[in-house]
């Protein structure tokens, strides 16, 4: 059984190894697996993962069972607009996706900003897998937009947005 906490300093090899096979599953078929391993050197070392754990109005969660995680999930408020959440990394490894731990660490990132209104987080069109378990937990495709940034750079994603506290 896996329980939902607070990520802290010692989880962080795990969740960047979580990361990788993570990435690696749903992106090496999209990207290719040399761009993903560069944007897992960029992203999702633990130097990169340690500032989320003491940001301001976020939440930075792992799903651990007292042996191993299986999810992490990242959200923070954006610094423009404090009614909106930005839902910036939900990941499960592959091993332990379709049995609901997505969707605990969801609706607990949902849960952990009362006073916002929504969550926002940017999806690849093709991960089809995401768009359907974002569809089924209430987001609803905004607008397509281009990624910008030294990794992504030309990468169209799919917005998704849903309304909070419903």
């Amino acid at each position: 059984m896996f329980f939902i906490r607070t990520a802290m300093e010692r989880d962080l090899p795990a969740v960047s190894a979580l990361l990788a096979e993570t990435w690696h599953a749903t992106y090496d078929p999209i990207y290719g697996r040399e761009r993903v391993e560069e944007i897992i050197r960029s992203w999702h070392g633990v130097e990169q993962l340690r500032p989320r754990l003491s940001r301001p109005s976020s939440e930075f969660i792992v799903a651990d069972n007292g042996e191993r995680l299986a999810a992490m999930g990242y959200a923070a408020t954006s610094d423009s607009d404090r009614s909106l959440v930005v839902l910036h990394q939900l990941y499960v490894l592959p091993g332990d996706q379709r049995t609901g731990i997505g969707s605990e660490m969801l609706i607990e990132l949902m849960n952990a900003f009362p006073d916002s209104r929504r969550m926002q987080c940017e999806v690849e069109p093709a991960n089809r897998g995401a768009v359907l378990f974002y569809e089924k937990h209430g987001f609803r495709g905004q607008k397509t937009a281009i990624a910008k940034g030294s990794l992504e750079d030309g990468v169209e994603v799919s917005v998704f947005e849903a309304v909070l506290g419903t």
